[in-house]
C-alpha cells in the first residue's frame, strides 16, 4: 500500500467551500480520505467534487470568527484523523488607520480559532490513545512583513510559531503538527492584488515560476503531510510558493 494512501481516514477541513480549502479537501479525497467540511457558507461545489470521487462528504455550518462553535463542530465531525486549519480572512488598510475591529476579526479567525480547534481535536485523539495529523495553512507573511495587512501578518506569523510549539508538545503523543505556507495563489483572498496592475506585475516579477499558483498546486503538499509518508515530519512550515522565498 502506498504511504500516501489516505483510504479509511477522515479529514476535517475548515474553509473548504472555495479556493485553497476546496483544493485541499478534493486533494485529500483523491488520495482516499472522507471529508468533513466546515465553513460559513454551503460547500456545494466541494461536496460534489468529493462525492464524484466516491468519498463520504459531510458539511458542518460554523462561523469560526469565534471559538463558540468549536464543541459542536467536533461533535458533528465525529472521529477524524486529519485536521486542516485553513479558514482565514484578511483585512487591508494602512497601519496608521487600521482599526481594532479589523485586528480582532482576523486574529480571532486565523489564529485563535485554529488553536482552540486543534486543542479540541487533539484532546479526542489523546483521550482515545491515538495520534493524528494537523496541517495549518500559513502564508508567505509567516516569513515576511507584507504591507497594509498588519493583523493578517501577525496571525500568520503566530500560526507558524504555534505549529512549532504544538509539534514540540504533541509529537511524542503521535500527533504530527505541520504547516503549509502558500505563495501567491489565484483565490478570492488575492483578488485585490491581482486587480492592482502594479502589484500584480511586481508580484509576478518575483516568482521564479512566473505565474500565480493554481489551487490544485497545493494538493500534493497536503497529502504528504496528512499521510504516513510524513510520519517523521514535525513542526515544519512547507512553502508552496513557486520559488518566491528562494528569490
Amino acid at each position: 500500500m502506498s504511504r500516501f494512501d489516505l483510504a479509511g481516514r477522515t479529514a476535517l477541513v475548515t474553509g473548504a467551500n472555495t479556493g485553497l480549502g476546496q483544493a485541499i479537501a478534493v486533494g485529500l479525497a483523491e488520495a482516499g480520505a472522507d471529508i468533513v467540511a466546515v465553513g460559513r457558507s454551503a460547500p456545494t461545489a466541494t461536496g460534489e467534487a468529493v462525492a464524484a470521487l466516491g468519498r463520504r462528504f459531510t458539511a458542518v455550518a460554523a462561523d469560526l470568527g469565534s471559538i463558540d462553535p468549536i464543541p459542536d463542530v467536533v461533535a458533528q465531525a465525529g472521529s477524524v484523523d486529519i485536521l486542516v486549519n485553513n479558514a482565514g480572512i484578511i483585512r487591508r488598510n494602512d497601519s496608521l488607520d487600521f482599526t481594532e475591529e479589523d485586528w480582532d476579526a482576523v486574529i480571532d479567525t486565523n489564529l485563535k480559532s485554529a488553536f482552540f480547534l486543534s486543542q479540541a481535536v487533539a484532546r479526542t485523539w489523546v483521550g482515545a490513545g491515538r495520534g493524528g495529523k494537523i496541517i495549518n495553512i500559513c502564508s508567505m507573511l509567516s516569513f515576511q512583513g507584507g504591507i497594509r495587512v498588519p493583523s493578517y501578518t501577525a496571525s500568520k506569523s503566530g500560526l507558524a510559531g504555534l505549529t512549532r510549539l504544538l509539534a514540540c508538545e504533541w509529537a511524542a503523543k503521535g500527533i504530527n503538527v505541520n504547516a503549509i505556507a502558500p505563495g501567491y495563489f489565484s483565490t478570492n483572498n488575492t483578488e485585490a492584488l491581482r486587480a492592482d496592475e502594479t502589484r500584480n506585475r511586481d508580484i509576478l516579477a518575483r516568482i521564479p515560476a512566473g505565474r500565480w499558483g493554481d489551487p490544485a498546486d497545493i494538493k500534493g503538499a497536503a497529502v504528504f503531510l496528512a499521510s504516513d509518508a510524513g510520519a517523521y515530519v514535525h513542526g515544519a512550515v512547507l512553502p508552496v510558493d513557486g520559488g518566491w522565498l528562494a528569490r
